[in-house]
């Protein structure tokens, strides 16, 4: 069969994008996801210029995005949205927390679907929340929110940090009793990588644990002595986690540092190149 130049030239160049996009795509698995940013990284450059502050992120590379924290709420979200629109954004989730959802909960849903978001993530429990027994009636809530959500077209994940798995009652950590008590067709996870290892679990059996019910991973690298770091400057096998994205369902990958040192964008620009070659 004869081939046209047209033809060469188009197979030539899908080659090239399939060697350019790396090994990964080359061996035939899953091409690479967007790589999100959670912006309560950049919170305080955020507060003062959040326009601004998204076009550095989007210009990095970013293509998602998880509102959180720096007064986003506080900001008008069809600017915000409007905003990112025009830099190719989109914010999959967001961070409201619990007190806000018990408090106005509609405002909390329209804030939500303003920014183009499909899931309510929360983020945060207070110490006066975290015992056994003011535990249970938050989980009862979560499972009502989640119910709710669906109802108007959202999702709704927990976010963790360590004192999930930390607290216990009796043999039960406070993690141990969201499981048992949340329903799994609504409540999801986000799950956060390195407070799960800061607490002393192990990721992966996490994940085996609970196939299909992550949302996203907060992905934040640790250093030997306990820090937060940039990805790939610490210790968290991510690679060897990731191996396991099938069957933990997720669909987000978004960078975060809680104690991102300042000037912030050499951070976040190191996190997205390692994240780039490892999110599939």
């Amino acid at each position: 069969m004869m081939i046209t130049r047209r033809q060469w030239m188009a197979g030539g160049a899908a080659l090239a994008t399939t060697l350019a996009a790396g090994p990964l795509m080359a061996k035939g698995l899953a091409r690479p996801r967007k790589v999100g940013l959670q912006l309560y990284t950049v919170r305080d450059i955020f507060a003062h210029d959040p326009m601004g502050t998204l076009e550095k992120v989007a210009a990095i590379g970013y293509r998602e995005v998880e509102f959180g924290g720096g007064g986003y709420d506080k900001m008008d979200p069809a600017a915000l949205r409007k905003t990112m629109d025009r830099l190719g954004l989109t914010s999959p989730s967001c961070h409201i927390g619990y007190e806000a959802l018990l408090g106005d909960f509609d405002g909390a849903v329209k804030m939500a679907k303003a920014l183009g978001a499909d899931t309510v993530v929360l983020p945060w429990m207070t110490p006066a929340l975290r015992n056994a027994e003011a535990w249970k009636p938050a989980v009862a809530n979560f499972n009502l929110w989640a119910g709710k959500l669906k109802k108007v077209g959202l999702g709704f994940a927990y976010h963790n940090h360590d004192f999930e798995f930390i607290v216990k009652s009796g043999d039960h950590s406070l993690f141990d009793m969201l499981v048992a008590d949340s329903d799994p067709a609504l409540v999801k996870f986000e799950l956060d990588l390195f407070w799960a290892v800061a607490a002393g679990e192990n990721a992966k059996a996490i994940i085996n644990r609970l196939p299909g019910r992550f949302y996203a991973y907060h992905v934040k690298d640790r250093t030997p002595d306990g820090k937060m770091t940039s990805v790939g400057k610490g210790t968290i096998d991510f690679a060897d986690i990731f191996t396991l994205n099938a069957k933990s369902g997720v669909r987000h990958f978004y960078v975060e540092n809680d104690q991102s040192p300042a000037p912030y964008l050499p951070d976040i620009q190191t996190s997205f190149a390692t994240l780039s070659r490892l999110s599939v």
